[in-house]
C-alpha cells in the first residue's frame, strides 16, 4: 500500500525582503506556482496543501487544484516558527478526514527550481531510510567556509578555518549548505516540534537548482534562469 506522504507548502503573506514574495510574478507566473507544479508532478506525494494567511495566495492554490489551510495570524508573523504552521496544517487536514501523513515534505516557495523528480528521489531516501528525516543540500564551492572570516577586536580578518584558508578550492573537503528546497520528516518529529534535527539524510542538489529567493536581486537571477530554460518573457512582471 502506498504510504501517505503530504506535500506542504508554507506561504505566508508577509515578507520583509521582498514584498508579497510568494505571489510575485516571475516569468509571468506567481513564484509559488513553480513549487505547486513541482509538487503536482511528484508521484510520491499523496496530497498537496498550501498553508497561508494570504487570500490571493489561497486563490492561486485553489485554482491549481491543491488543498488550502487558512493559517491564523498568530502563527503567520515574521518570527513565527514554521513548525507551528506545519502542526496547525497537519491537525486541520486530519480534521477534514485525511489520514495522518507518514511523511511530510515541506516545500518552501522560495526554492522554485526543485522538481517533481527531486521530491520523488528525496521521498525514496526517507522511506528507504526507515523514515529518517531528509534535508536538501548543495555542495559549497567558492562559498566554502574556508574562504570565510570574522573581524577580530583589532579590526583584522580572522579565518574560520585557518588550516584550510590557503588550500585550492578543488582540494577542500566537501561541505554542504542547507538550501531550503525540501525537508522531509514524520509524525515523530512533528510531536517533538523539530524540523532540523541530528543525523538527517542529505539529498544533494546542484547549485543552480538550489537558488533561494530572499531578495529582489534573487528574483532577477531567477528570471534570467527561467528565460534561458523556458524562453520566458525577458522582463520580470
Amino acid at each position: 500500500m502506498k504510504p501517505d506522504i503530504l506535500g506542504l507548502i508554507p506561504a505566508r503573506g508577509g515578507s520583509k525582503g521582498v514584498r508579497h514574495k510568494n505571489r510575485r510574478l516571475v516569468a509571468g507566473r506567481p513564484l509559488i506556482q513553480y513549487t505547486i507544479d513541482a509538487a503536482l508532478a511528484s508521484t510520491a506525494l499523496t496530497q498537496v496543501a498550501v498553508t497561508t494567511d494570504d487570500p490571493e495566495v489561497a486563490d492561486i492554490a485553489r485554482r491549481a487544484g491543491v488543498l488550502v489551510v487558512d493559517r491564523p495570524a498568530d502563527i503567520a508573523g515574521d518570527t513565527s516558527p514554521v513548525i507551528d504552521a506545519v502542526r496547525h496544517a497537519d491537525a486541520a487536514l486530519q480534521a477534514r478526514g485525511l489520514p495522518a501523513a507518514q511523511g511530510i515534505v515541506l516545500l518552501q516557495p522560495t526554492a522554485p527550481l526543485r522538481t517533481g523528480a527531486d521530491i520523488d528521489a528525496a521521498v525514496a531516501l526517507f522511506l528507504d531510510g526507515g523514515l529518517n528525516p531528509v534535508c536538501s543540500v548543495s555542495r559549497c564551492e567558492d562559498n566554502h567556509p574556508a574562504r570565510m572570516y570574522t573581524v577580530d577586536g583589532a579590526g583584522h580578518l580572522a579565518s574560520l578555518m585557518p588550516d584550510l584558508a590557503s588550500m585550492r578550492r578543488q582540494d577542500l573537503p566537501a561541505v554542504y549548505h542547507r538550501n531550503g528546497a525540501l525537508y522531509i520528516f514524520g509524525q515523530r518529529e512533528l510531536a517533538l516540534g523539530t524540523i532540523i534535527c541530528p543525523a538527517m539524510t542529505p539529498y544533494v542538489m546542484d547549485q543552480q537548482q538550489s537558488l533561494n529567493v530572499d531578495t529582489e536581486f534573487d528574483l532577477v537571477v531567477l528570471q534570467a534562469v527561467l528565460t534561458q530554460r523556458l524562453g520566458a518573457p525577458a522582463n520580470p512582471a
